[in-house]
């Protein structure tokens, strides 16, 4: 393995932690106005990243909170996949790369991928559903507007899964046969 393989791995370990650390901050900023706003609703208008669900807290509460239940969900579930990531690059052997473990965090990064993108799409119909019904949902979009990217991004993280699946038997074919 070359140093400048090296670099370019250790490069990406600390855009992984960066990306990590970014989402957790967002994760527990939501969910610390969620908590907050439960016992001070006026609060609704100035949630985390200046979003402001004030007017659909006052239309209907049931809204608010499905709204709210899928941006928290989503957050999570972006904070823990980088988590995996950052397991995986911290375990992962450059010189001997096919085994399972790697296999098997490989393959989770793809359900939890796809299960992103998803939920997004779920809560991207959901808010055009409550758009129909007079909500303001526009401010929203930055939460998952990307569902496509991460449904496709899961088909191709799947198939390196499998490409490493394979790659492992082989490796025990070779071992075996040696």
């Amino acid at each position: 393995m070359s140093k400048t393989n090296n670099y370019i791995f250790l490069g990406l370990k600390i855009i992984a932690w960066l990306i990590f650390v970014g989402l957790s901050i967002e994760a527990g900023g939501l969910i610390v106005n969620f908590f907050f706003s439960l016992y001070k609703p006026e609060f609704v208008q100035n949630l985390y990243q200046k979003l402001d669900l004030g007017e659909m807290y006052n239309q209907s509460k049931s809204a608010f909170y499905g709204v709210y239940s899928f941006i928290l969900v989503i957050s999570f579930l972006k904070a823990y996949l980088f988590y995996l990531v950052i397991n995986l690059v911290s375990n992962f052997n450059l010189s001997k790369p096919f085994n399972t473990y790697v296999s098997n965090h490989i393959t989770q990064i793809s359900y939890y991928t796809f299960s992103i993108g998803l939920i997004s799409y779920i809560a991207q119909q959901f808010a055009k559903n409550l758009m129909h019904r007079g909500y303001v949902t526009d401010n929203l979009n930055q939460f998952w507007e990307d569902s496509q990217a991460f449904i496709l991004m899961a088909a191709i993280v799947y198939i390196i899964a499998a490409i490493f699946k394979k790659g492992i038997d082989i490796q025990n074919e070779n071992d075996l046969t040696v």
